[in-house]
């Protein structure tokens, strides 16, 4: 690892006030970084590996130093150079500089399909242990640079893992499974072939057996593909209903949460599973996720988190109040108005289009309507519909928010905290 302050291309000696000067010939010519994998470009001119790469990756046909145009992307490891770097970092050590370690050799195409040539010939034979060993290889493959870990998606592995996942799912080789669910979860997209080895009932049911289980990098894991899964096949929302105590795991993904990536994941499906369900399990499910609390939790979590798990807890809450009970829910839990109120205009578009949805929701159920609308006028929420529609909103956010404002205008007289002259600027009389 070479410290940051190098860039400076002076070091200041340990314990002295000698500066050491780096040669510019060691420095890459784009990020003037220290070289710790020279390579050659057809050009003639070195640069570190990941700087060129990216600058490739970045449909960019020239060369950065000489700006002519390249005849192949080849880049050839300049040996010569990155050993003269390694015998200089060595022989000012003392200078606090650390011997830059000898690059791995990329991987290509032909060691990927070879790899994964000898991973389907095994896992046909249920050889669990080549397959843990050759499943751990990818993997280790991987860590080591991003260049070969997109070489190994662009090279279809993600199918193979997705493959062996399905094999091994009916039995017992719960750290093989564990160890392709946690690599298959950078590996999207796999492709239609890929998602439907996973969206099959025995792959599911196994995720789901995870899911319950005590290892939260495995739980973690599961629900980040099931995610994945979702969002290239919804068609799958019909398998994982009838997997028992799928809703209740999920549901304990939320309340005990492992961390934020975890917790977006979870909501995502829950939102998933509720909005793309089969009209006749949707209430059923709904149902499920009411009795256990989600609304109260939801709520609560709403409180403080960050704005993507804002977005997708008042995404849930939206469906949730399409049915009675949920509605019911929401409007006896003491916060939810007030936490509804607050998000409108101020986390983001669509936090904003679905406060505005459940507000609707709330204020037009039947019974509470009276109290409802009272509340949200106490709380200010005319004033914030107003502006809603001032700066502009899709046309189904602003039927609600209009019809919300005709049916404030019958309440203001009742609403002491009110102030009434806000009705004058209307320009229109609701």
């Amino acid at each position: 690892m070479i410290f940051s302050w190098i860039r400076k291309k002076k070091v200041t000696k340990l314990n002295s006030c000698k500066e050491l000067t780096i040669p510019s010939h060691f420095l890459c010519p784009i990020s003037l970084d220290l070289m710790k994998d020279p390579v050659t470009l057809c050009t003639g001119i070195s640069y570190d590996r990941e700087n060129i790469e990216k600058w490739i990756e970045a449909r960019n046909s020239t060369c950065p130093v000489t700006n002519q145009h390249l005849r192949n992307f080849n880049l050839i490891p300049n040996h010569a150079i990155r050993k003269t770097i390694q015998d200089w970092c060595v022989e000012n050590k003392n200078y606090g500089i650390e011997r830059v370690p000898t690059p791995r050799i990329p991987i290509d195409s032909s060691q990927v399909t070879e790899i994964c040539s000898r991973l389907m010939i095994e896992a046909r034979r249920g050889n669990e242990m080549k397959c843990r060993e050759l499943v751990g290889r990818v993997r280790i493959l991987a860590k080591e640079s991003d260049r070969n870990k997109k070489c190994i998606v662009e090279c279809g592995v993600g199918y193979v893992f997705a493959t062996c996942f399905e094999i091994f799912s009916m039995g017992i080789q719960d750290e093989l499974l564990k160890d392709l669910l946690s690599a298959m979860t950078w590996m999207f997209p796999i492709g239609q072939e890929g998602i439907s080895k996973l969206v099959s009932s025995t792959s599911l049911r196994c995720m789901a057996r995870f899911m319950k289980g005590e290892d939260l990098s495995a739980r973690q894991n599961v629900v980040i593909v099931m995610k994945e899964l979702l969002y290239y096949d919804q068609s799958c929302t019909n398998v994982l209903i009838d997997i028992e105590d799928l809703v209740e795991s999920l549901y304990q993904m939320v309340k005990v949460p492992i961390c934020p990536s975890t917790t977006k994941a979870s909501l995502t499906v829950i939102y998933s599973i509720i909005s793309y369900t089969s009209s006749e399990n949707n209430k059923k499910i709904v149902s499920k996720f009411v009795n256990m609390g989600i609304v109260c939790l939801v709520v609560e979590m709403l409180v403080d988190c960050e704005k993507s798990i804002i977005e997708k807890g008042l995404a849930i809450l939206d469906i949730i109040c399409n049915f009675e009970e949920g509605k019911q829910k929401a409007y006896e839990h003491g916060l939810t108005m007030a936490i509804i109120a607050k998000k409108i205009m101020r986390v983001t578009e669509m936090a904003t289009e679905c406060s505005t949805s459940i507000l609707w929701k709330l204020c037009k159920s039947g019974n509470n309507e009276n109290n409802s609308v009272i509340e949200a006028l106490e709380l200010g929420v005319f004033q914030k519909l107003l502006v809603v529609l001032q700066v502009g909103c899709g046309e189904k956010t602003k039927e609600k928010a209009t019809e919300l404002l005709k049916l404030m205008n019958l309440y203001k007289d009742r609403v002491d905290c009110f102030d009434g002259s806000t009705f004058k600027y209307l320009k229109k009389s609701y």
